[in-house]
C-alpha cells in the first residue's frame, strides 16, 4: 500500500486554515475575468431573446380574442420568461452570497 503513505503525508501537508492573501485573491481575480465576461455576454444575449419572446407572448394575449387556450398559451410563456430573467440575473447574488 504505497498509496496511502502518499494521501496522508500530501493531507499533512496541506493548511485549509489559513486566510487568503491578497496575491493568491488578485491571481483569482484575474483568472476570472474571461468567464465573467462570457457570463455577461450570455446574460445580455438571453436578456435580449427573454424581451422578443415577452413582446410575442404580449402580442399573442391581445391578439387571442376570445380563445381561451391562447390566452394561457400567452400568460405561462410571459410567466417563463419573468423567471428566467430573475434567474439569470439573480445567479451572481446568490452565489456571491454562498461564497
Amino acid at each position: 500500500m504505497i498509496v496511502l503513505p502518499i494521501i496522508s503525508t500530501s493531507a499533512k501537508a496541506a493548511d485549509f486554515d489559513q486566510g487568503i492573501s491578497a496575491e493568491d485573491k488578485a491571481q483569482f481575480d484575474e483568472m476570472l475575468k474571461p468567464v465573467m465576461k462570457i457570463y455577461n455576454l450570455i446574460k445580455y444575449a438571453a436578456s435580449f431573446i427573454a424581451g422578443i419572446v415577452f413582446l410575442i407572448a404580449a402580442i399573442t394575449f391581445m391578439t387571442s380574442g376570445g380563445d381561451p387556450r391562447k390566452r394561457d398559451v400567452a400568460k405561462s410563456t410571459a410567466m417563463y420568461v419573468v423567471i428566467g430573467l430573475v434567474v439569470i440575473w439573480i445567479a451572481p447574488l446568490a452565489i456571491n452570497y454562498i461564497l
